[in-house]
C-alpha cells in the first residue's frame, strides 16, 4: 500500500527540483527523501526522476503522475493543515502584551475569543523587545516596527479628546469651541477639576501642543490614577475633565456615564498596530486577534 508520505516528498522534490531542497523543506534528511523516491518509483515500477548535476529532471512519468495527484493532496494538506491550526490555536496558551491603559477597551475583548490567553502590561517602547525576543507572541501598540522576524498589522486609529463628568455643565465651552473663541476655551479648561493617569501630564501636555500650539498647559491634576480606565471610572462617579482616548472613552459615553467635551480637529490620529513574530502557528490567531481590534476600531 503507498504511502502518503512518499507523495509528500515526490511534491516536495518536482516542485523543487533538487533532493537537499526538498529535505529542508520537510525537515527531513537527504537519505531519507532518496528512500521515500526510491520506495514510490518501486510501487509504481517506473523511474520518476533523472539526476543531473545540481538536482534532478522529472521523467515523463513524473510529470503525468504530478498531474495525476496535485489537485487532490494540495486538497487534503489544506484540509490537514486547517485541522491542526484550528486545533493549535483552540487549545495553546497565547501571551499578549499591551499597555494597562488599553485593556479594557481592546484586550478585553480578546477574551472568549481563546480558551487560553496570559496578558502581561508593558508600554509601546518595551513591547517591541518583548515580540523580538519571543517573550510574548503578540502587542498591540501605537508605534510601527518593521523587521524582517516580525509580521505587522495596522489594525485601526485612535484619538486624544476631553471628556467629563455629566454633571459639569459644558454648554458654554462647546460654544465657545463653535466661536472659536481659544482663549477663552483654555480659560475655562485650567477651571476645571483635572483627572490624569499620569503625573507628567503627557496627554495633556500634546493635546495643548496641538491644539493651542503652547507645550507648557499651566493645569495641575487634581487627582492622579496611574490608569486610565479607572481614572475614567473615578471620574464618572465625581466631577471634573480629562484627556484620554476616544477608544477608553467610547462604552462611558455611550452609557452616558461620561460626556465629550472637546473633540478637536486639530488633534491628530495615532494608528495602532498588531505585532507578532513570524510563526506560521501564529498565522488563525493573529487574523482572529487583527479582526476583532479592526472591528472595535472601525
Amino acid at each position: 500500500m503507498v504511502n502518503l508520505e512518499w507523495y509528500r516528498t515526490f511534491k516536495s522534490v518536482y516542485k523543487n527540483g533538487n533532493f537537499s531542497l526538498a529535505a529542508k523543506e520537510l525537515f527531513i534528511s537527504q537519505p531519507a527523501v532518496s528512500q521515500q523516491i526510491a520506495m514510490l518509483e518501486a510501487h509504481v515500477g517506473y523511474k520518476l526522476f533523472n539526476r543531473k548535476s545540481k538536482g534532478v529532471d522529472p521523467t515523463e512519468y513524473a510529470k503525468l503522475l504530478n498531474n495525476l495527484i496535485i489537485e487532490a493532496l494540495d486538497r487534503l494538506e489544506n484540509v490537514e493543515n486547517g485541522f491542526r491550526a484550528k486545533a493549535f490555536n483552540a487549545n495553546r496558551l497565547i501571551t499578549v502584551g499591551i499597555s494597562k491603559h488599553f485593556f479594557n477597551s481592546l484586550g478585553n475583548s480578546l477574551i472568549g475569543k481563546f480558551d487560553y490567553i496570559d496578558f502581561s502590561f508593558h508600554e509601546d517602547q518595551d513591547l517591541f523587545e518583548l515580540v523580538d525576543t519571543k517573550k510574548v507572541d503578540f502587542a498591540i501598540t501605537t508605534q510601527q516596527y518593521d523587521t524582517f522576524d516580525t509580521v505587522l498589522s495596522k489594525v485601526g486609529q485612535i484619538k486624544q479628546v476631553i471628556v467629563g463628568s455629566t454633571a459639569i455643565d459644558a454648554s458654554e465651552v462647546k460654544a465657545k469651541i463653535k466661536k472659536e473663541d481659544f482663549v477663552a476655551v483654555e480659560y475655562w479648561l485650567n477651571e476645571q477639576k483635572w483627572y490624569s493617569h499620569d503625573a507628567r501630564i503627557p496627554h495633556v501636555k500634546v493635546f495643548w501642543l496641538h491644539v493651542f500650539d503652547k507645550k507648557r498647559p499651566t493645569i495641575i491634576p487634581n487627582y492622579i490614577i496611574p490608569s486610565e480606565f479607572e481614572m475614567l471610572s473615578a471620574m464618572e462617579k465625581n466631577n471634573g475633565i480629562a484627556v484620554s482616548w476616544d477608544c477608553n472613552v467610547k462604552s462611558f459615553i455611550a452609557d452616558k456615564k461620561l460626556q465629550l467635551v472637546w473633540n478637536s480637529n486639530k488633534m491628530p490620529c495615532t494608528d495602532v498596530f498588531l505585532l507578532s513574530g513570524k510563526n506560521d502557528q501564529f498565522n488563525t490567531a493573529f487574523q482572529v486577534i487583527e479582526a476583532e481590534l479592526k472591528h472595535i476600531l472601525q
